[in-house]
């Protein structure tokens, strides 16, 4: 058993703050690990790890297979094209078989929403979601509160603003979740069209207006523009879009001195940021990419049994 009270990670809206903060504090020794010069610890050694992946990504599966081997775990990766899934095998009946090859936890993106309920309702060993729909991305959320905390020395009292595709961002939902849960201030930034009917209701700020949503805040976190959106209506062009909400060097002077820029990854440079700012000072994306290993070893760890006291 885990040292969370779920044996699953599946969203940051039913993880309370307390366990938040214990995966925030966790990941901190993570770090250290992978500060060392021999970046690998046997803390899992002889568990097996499973990346599940439906949709295409790099980054998240690269970073969970690098965080199963720098605790001393066997990962294998899943090819969903080249397995019987391709042939007509249902979620359940490949979660099943994951299992019986002995399988010790599953991380599992797919682009439903839901998906990765369904497989944690199945097998009874521990489930990590990777980004399920547009419903919730918990690691990746993880991952930029953990930043936050360690650029602010506190998560409480920042004023975060989110810009970008709200109404299609699991990432953004996973955000609002865990950052309210730990009391800052969030601010939704986008296009009326891709902002969610109702997303008042989770307790944000919403603007159309950049110049008036950064205004003050201590952090601002971009989200890609995914280019298809381009071609069903949800903005008149790329151009226009970049032209009110990519986010330019004298939009800084209207937050707070000591902003951070954030960005989830991959990059659209010169569209959601200019190319001057994501290597600027004020950006933590490459840190981003590290810590986003040390919360993958942390969850790793605490969902497969580890010792509190180890």
């Amino acid at each position: 058993m885990g040292l969370l009270k779920n044996k699953d990670l599946l969203g940051l809206e039913n993880l309370s703050s307390s366990e938040i903060e214990l995966i925030l504090e966790t990941a901190k020794s993570m770090k250290d690990v992978l500060n060392r010069p021999i970046k690998k610890v046997p803390t899992l050694r002889g568990k097996l790890v499973v990346n599940l992946f439906y949709e295409p990504s790099t980054r998240t599966s690269s970073s969970f297979s690098l965080a199963a081997k720098r605790l001393s775990a066997d990962g294998m990766g899943l090819s969903v094209k080249n397995s019987s899934v391709s042939k007509g095998e249902s979620l359940v009946d490949t979660a099943k078989t994951l299992k019986a090859l002995g399988a010790d936890a599953v991380v599992i993106r797919h682009g439903v929403p839901g998906a990765a309920k369904l497989l944690a309702e199945t097998i009874d060993i521990p489930v990590l979601n990777a980004g399920d729909g547009a419903h919730e991305h918990p690691t990746q959320a993880l991952l930029d509160i953990y930043t936050i905390n360690e650029k602010k020395g506190d998560i409480k009292g920042q004023k975060v603003a989110i810009v970008g595709d709200i109404r299609h961002s699991r990432v953004a939902r996973s955000n609002i979740w865990g950052l309210n849960k730990l009391g800052s201030e969030v601010r939704l930034i986008g296009p009326s069209t891709l902002m969610p009917v109702g997303i008042e209701r989770m307790g944000v700020k919403v603007y159309t207006n950049l110049e008036e949503g950064i205004k003050d805040v201590n952090v601002i976190n971009l989200l890609r523009i995914q280019r298809e959106r381009q071609n069903k209506g949800f903005f008149p062009s790329i151009k226009e879009y970049t032209k009110r909400y990519g986010l330019r060097k004298e939009h800084l002077n209207l937050a707070a001195d000591d902003v951070t820029v954030m960005h989830p990854g991959p990059i659209n440079r010169g569209i959601e940021i200019s190319s001057e700012l994501a290597y600027g000072e004020e950006a933590v994306i490459e840190d981003q990419v590290t810590n986003g290993v040390a919360i993958r070893m942390a969850l790793l760890y605490l969902l497969l049994g580890g010792s509190k006291n180890e």
